[in-house]
């Protein structure tokens, strides 16, 4: 099934959610064949909805291994276990760690609209405990929650303060029913095919009764040839760079662009904050641009008109084309901690693999290893003394795909970062720093944004909004 299909199947039983069609909407569900992980926990909530708890427990397990930090799935895995109080509490303690000391996370840009806060949290720990017994922790708990109240959660947190003073157990918050991950309606929109040429169709003709339509119409023969020479036709260049698009990107705005692997665009210009203006089947929009890959284009054309035959790739009548300078190229497709492809030459060396791949990491060769499969043992890793005749031998047309792990390093360094740019953002799980500050590095989420502590709080941000300090003359890459 394809990710066309996937995202058809979740918008139509989501659709049937809100028709209150619950029995059509989990056979929907449960027909899709490679679920996400918002998936399964919409899956696991429908479970719920008919008091089917294994089947939740089932569901929320999957959606938790697909996405192990997605708090809202612990949150609803503890749910479930509700009468099992010590799997509840080690659920509900775990997604409060995964908040990070924030006061809530808001899960409106993944499609759920709901807000996680950190004190409703708090209160299902303090009950948890609370029926095991333990007041003194559950007092402990509710007290910690008071630090991460806001005014609307006030109430309730006092009242179940009120109740586990008197040793008197009080409600947990529960996940209100029928509120799941959505698609973006505007993304499957534009999945929709789209005509945008329709069928040719012939207006006028020197032809009597001509009725051949297409790019390439017949011309009458005539018996007196023009004085001039005829001008040779030259292609309209296409405005931009061509790029291909290597991951899928789901626009947020109506100023971005909905794109998938493998489609063409067009850059017009490519922003200081990353993002690129491009063109895509006549529309423009905003991409990020390392969503993307330069492609190179050139112009082939007769460039010897003394040669008994044309070239096969140019007409006779002198038009163009188009060649892809990636068509004797082999595409190693990557698999990293994300999935990513480059070309090189076919039966390239070592060292030439190597270069382009950590050229893509931004790592130096000495901190990566490849390997021929998903489990880097002795006899898949890729070294500078493999024979790379066997490596090759394994591509089939033209394609490979390969696995690459970073090397443990052996002394624990801190890495720190300048802020270039000031950075703020209504996100409680960002982090904000002003120009000039030093961030602390953390962990890298991806190629895009790292974690980082700053003023004494914890978050992810930018990479390209700050540098990297040099450390005894290194860095990290």
């Amino acid at each position: 099934m394809s990710f066309v299909d996937t995202l058809r199947q979740w918008d139509n039983a989501v659709t049937c959610v809100d028709r209150q069609d619950l029995t059509e909407a989990l056979a929907i569900f449960l027909a899709i064949q490679e679920p996400n992980s918002k998936i399964y926990f919409d899956i696991g909530c429908l479970h719920l909805l008919n008091n089917d708890l294994d089947a939740a427990e089932k569901a929320f397990d999957c959606s938790i291994g697909k996405d192990e930090h997605l708090a809202v799935a612990f949150f609803q895995r503890g749910m479930t276990f509700y009468r099992k109080y010590e799997e509840s509490l080690a659920d509900f303690q775990h997604a409060f760690r995964t908040l990070r000391g924030n006061q809530l996370i808001d899960y409106k840009a993944l499609g759920l609209r709901y807000k996680l806060f950190a004190c409703e949290v708090l209160l299902n720990v303090a009950l948890c405990e609370a029926h095991l017994g333990k007041w003194e922790k559950a007092h402990e708990n509710l007290v910690k929650a008071l630090d991460y109240k806001i005014d609307t959660k006030l109430n309730i947190i006092d009242r179940a303060l009120d109740s586990a003073l008197k040793q008197k157990l009080f409600k947990p918050v529960e996940f209100p029913s029928k509120v799941l991950f959505k698609p973006n309606r505007h993304y499957v929109a534009e999945l929709e095919k789209k005509d945008y040429l329709g069928k040719a169709k012939v207006v006028a003709s020197v032809v009597p009764q001509d009725a051949f339509s297409g790019f390439a119409p017949l011309q009458p023969q005539v018996e007196e040839s023009p004085t001039y020479p005829k001008e040779r036709e030259v292609l309209r260049a296409l405005e931009g760079q061509p790029h291909t698009v290597l991951y899928e990107f789901v626009p947020e705005t109506s100023d971005e662009l909905a794109v998938v692997p493998g489609n063409i665009v067009f850059v017009l210009q490519k922003g200081a904050d990353n993002w690129a203006s491009v063109v895509f089947n006549e529309r423009r929009g905003l991409v990020p641009y390392n969503y993307l890959e330069r492609l190179e284009i050139s112009l082939a054309s007769k460039q010897n008109e003394g040669r008994s035959q044309p070239p096969t790739n140019c007409s006779n009548d002198g038009h163009h084309s188009l060649i892809g300078s990636t068509n004797n190229l082999c595409i190693v497709k990557v698999c990293f901690t994300f999935n990513f492809a480059v070309s090189v030459p076919p039966g390239c060396t070592y060292a030439i693999l190597v270069e382009k791949i950590c050229k893509k990491l931004n790592l130096p060769s000495t901190s990566i290893t490849l390997s021929l499969t998903s489990e880097a043992t002795e006899e898949s890793i890729i070294t500078p003394s493999t024979e790379m005749e066997g490596v090759w031998r394994r591509a089939t047309g033209l394609r490979i795909t390969l696995w690459c792990n970073t090397k443990e390093v052996s002394e624990c360094v801190t890495h720190y970062f300048v802020a270039l740019h000031s950075y703020e953002s209504s996100s409680p799980e960002d982090l904000n720093f002003h120009q000039g500050e030093t961030v602390t590095f953390l962990s890298r989420v991806n190629q895009e944004w790292l974690e980082g502590e700053c003023n004494g709080k914890t978050g992810i941000f930018p990479a390209s909004f700050v540098e990297e300090l040099p450390v005894d003359g290194r860095t990290m890459k």
